[in-house]
């Protein structure tokens, strides 16, 4: 099983000593699709999926989801969090294992929790929480929360729909999106360019009828879409979550190196900084 290079005690005392107001921001790979975001003392969970929720579900199916990366941290650690995104109700965007713990902390205040409109029951009813305490947005929308705002933009989970949404985050000067789960669809780049992306986090995984899930992006796929959208940096995920649904990440890289697409591949539990300077 593949270790992450840091995680638990280690992984939040570098989340605790990296917490600096200094413009700029950090971010680390939880593994699958969830990032932790931090930026001038707030912290964002983007999908996050931190328990074994689902490799318990499918344990004695003909589709087990076998684990490939150990847990990186428990979500009853992450009580400083100040806001959650999920892009659409997939248990591995959305599972109740890793939420439920981070709604019933014993803290100030419940984190913001943003999802698209027409998944607001849903997930408030995962999470173990009223109706009222998501945030549902649709495609276009925009809301500001923490001083950080969350723009909706559809994505393709094998289809177009209000269920699936990407988010851009803008904060300060900077402008990161959050794909979720998708492909590439008609308008797509047009809808995601003005946003100036400084950098864009996608799937790399791929789809294929044999794993009768949902598909996403072919590495080459995400590599064109980064080089279309002008991000200035790439990050792929979506991979070593799943055995029966992972990628390497060689086509990502290839593609970005033909395209001269900047990138950076993490590794679970590991930080990319980006600063003013």
């Amino acid at each position: 099983m593949i270790r992450p290079v840091q995680s638990h005690a280690e992984l939040l005392a570098d989340i605790q000593a990296s917490n600096q107001r200094d413009g700029g921001f950090r971010l680390w790979w939880l593994g699958q699709s969830g990032y932790l975001l931090q930026w001038e003392g707030v912290h964002i969970l983007l999908d996050p999926y931190l328990s074994d929720s689902l490799t318990k579900k499918y344990a004695a199916t003909d589709k087990p989801h076998i684990r490939m990366t150990e847990l990186v941290v428990d979500p009853a650690e992450l009580y400083f969090v100040d806001i959650v995104t999920s892009s659409h109700n997939h248990t591995d965007h959305l599972d109740a294992e890793t939420l439920q713990p981070l709604f019933t902390r014993k803290a100030p205040s419940l984190p913001c929790f943003v999802v698209p409109e027409v998944n607001r029951s849903f997930a408030a009813e995962r999470a173990g929480v009223p109706e009222t305490i998501p945030t549902g947005l649709r495609e276009g929308q925009t809301i500001e929360l923490c001083g950080v705002r969350f723009t909706a933009v559809l994505s393709a989970h094998e289809e177009v729909g209000p269920q699936y949404l990407g988010y851009v985050l803008r904060f300060g000067p900077w402008s990161v999106y959050h794909s979720g789960d998708t492909i590439l669809y008609d308008g797509m780049v047009e809808a995601l360019k003005p946003f100036s992306v400084d950098v864009a986090l996608l799937p790399i995984n791929g789809r294929g009828p044999e794993r009768r899930v949902s598909g996403n992006l072919w590495g080459r796929e995400a590599a064109w879409l980064a080089q279309q959208i002008d991000a200035k940096l790439v990050i792929p995920c979506h991979y070593e979550m799943f055995t029966f649904n992972t990628a390497t990440t060689d086509e990502f890289m290839a593609e970005c190196h033909s395209l001269g697409q900047p990138f950076l591949v993490l590794q679970c539990g590991e930080k990319m900084q980006q600063s003013l300077t």
